[in-house]
């Protein structure tokens, strides 16, 4: 079994997440430069055994197979 976290926008994402959720992490908070996320966290829970990592404002980002998927937020 694996626990899930929370983190704020900004901070360092954990480090037993693939590097490539990473970047996505990181390419999505660089899209939210000007925008007020000083309530925005993310939070990562566990699909059968994949990251899946969920922003605040509905913007999901999943890992299976190697690859990363991105659901934008429609807001």
């Amino acid at each position: 079994m694996q626990m899930g976290t929370r983190w704020a926008v900004g901070a360092e994402a954990p480090a037993r997440l693939p590097q490539l959720v990473i970047d996505a992490v990181t390419s999505i908070e660089a899209d939210l430069e000007g925008i007020d996320t000083s309530l925005l966290r993310w939070t990562l829970t566990w699909l059968e055994g994949n990251p899946v990592v969920e922003l605040d404002d509905g913007t999901v980002i999943r890992y299976s197979g190697g690859e990363v998927f991105i659901v934008a937020s429609t807001d």
